[in-house]
């Protein structure tokens, strides 16, 4: 069983005296590839600047393999930070750039060479070590910071929104490549990300967080399948929360119908936040459907057709390759596993109605620009 790695006991930050982490816990096990999920503002770089030494909380400890290392300099950390600007030098080659730190810690040419090509190697980049950092890719450039990060054994690499300056199709395939060299390597991956396809196609574990506090821990399917409450289940992937009534164990009533689901354990007629996904929703003849609407709107996403569906004023989303009409009458089904139940909290009508979907972007937009600005000044 892995050992914890990396301990934040009761982390405080704050910014002109608003709290950025709020008496923050987070446990890391060693050769995990654990991602910090959120949107802009939410506290996660600050954790990552912590763990790297970069922030000193004001109250609470880091510990490293069970050693305190809150007031430690980052140097002299066994921990290796890569940022999104990479931070490569123009001026050397690639050769030199990976070989920069081994120089600095005294290591021997021999030593320092034989280290360079199989870093080299790891990153599918032999054949690259003599040249210019102007003459490679910006995802190249990032397989030379990898490099030169891995090249100094740290026992914990961190990755600030290492995939940020690339473009799409790059960056899905450095999702691949990262995860691979972790695999690699066994170096325990702390990553950074607003990106939710990013941290569920490269971690073991996400960490989802919001308002600087962690709001579920979890695999990628548990995030993903089984989120705690509205926030996670809107901020991973697109979701319908209705408000429910649990009827009792296994039945749950929303849309002014009950359902069977698989949930149990919320009590008798409780209230409670009903998730359906998009793409799990089966339209069907409307002789055969459970809940009924009207075709509002349809964009083609290439792989399939988003549609919105008026119920009772409450705007659904529906993911289908069959193309629907405006303005028609459609039904859908429901089964069990179709259902997701979570308790009620603050999130519990913030999210899941596509009403005002657009206008809901706008201001997200807005208020994550102005949270970013606030937190790269710590």
């Amino acid at each position: 069983m892995s050992e914890n790695i990396i301990s934040l006991e009761n982390i405080t930050v704050s910014y002109d005296g608003e709290p950025v982490l709020k008496n923050f816990n987070l446990v890391i096990k060693d050769s995990e590839f654990v991602t910090l999920l959120g949107p802009s503002g939410c506290g996660k770089t600050t954790a990552l600047r912590t763990i790297g030494g970069f922030i000193t909380p004001e109250t609470g400890d880091v510990f490293f393999s069970g050693k305190k290392i809150t007031n430690l300099p980052p140097h002299k950390r066994e921990v290796n930070t890569i940022f999104q600007r990479y931070a490569l030098f123009p001026h050397l080659n690639v050769y030199d750039n990976i070989a920069f730190g081994m120089r600095l810690k005294g290591k021997s040419e021999a030593e320092v060479k034989k280290t360079v090509h199989d870093m080299l190697a790891l990153v599918n980049l032999t054949g690259f070590a003599h040249r210019g950092i102007s003459q490679l890719s910006g995802g190249q450039q990032q397989r030379v910071a990898i490099a030169r990060a891995i090249a100094n054994e740290p026992k914990v690499l961190l990755l600030d929104e290492p995939l940020g300056a690339l473009d799409l199709k790059l960056r899905k395939d450095m999702q691949v490549e990262l995860k691979k060299i972790q695999h690699q390597t066994g170096i325990t991956f702390i990553s950074v990300t607003h990106d939710q396809e990013e941290a569920l196609s490269m971690s073991d574990i996400v960490v989802v967080m919001d308002k600087g506090e962690i709001q579920q821990i979890g695999s990628p399917t548990d995030i993903y399948n089984e989120p705690t409450n509205a926030f996670v289940a809107d901020f991973i992937g697109e979701s319908n929360i209705l408000d429910g009534v649990m009827v009792q164990d296994y039945e749950v009533k929303f849309a002014r119908k009950s359902f069977k689901c698989l949930d149990k354990g919320f009590g008798v007629n409780t209230s409670v936040d009903v998730v359906i996904r998009p793409e799990d929703i089966d339209v069907v003849p409307l002789e055969q459907a459970d809940i009924f609407g009207e075709v509002t709107n349809v964009t083609f996403k290439g792989v399939h057709y988003e549609i919105i569906v008026d119920v009772d004023n409450f705007k659904w989303m529906i993911q289908s390759t069959d193309y629907q009409e405006i303005g028609n009458t459609i039904g859908f089904l429901l089964t069990p596993d179709d259902i997701h139940v979570m308790a009620k909290s603050e999130y519990s009508g913030m999210f899941g109605d596509y009403s005002t979907f657009s206008d809901e972007m706008e201001e997200d937009i807005a208020n994550e620009e102005k949270a970013e600005e606030n937190e790269n000044e710590i």
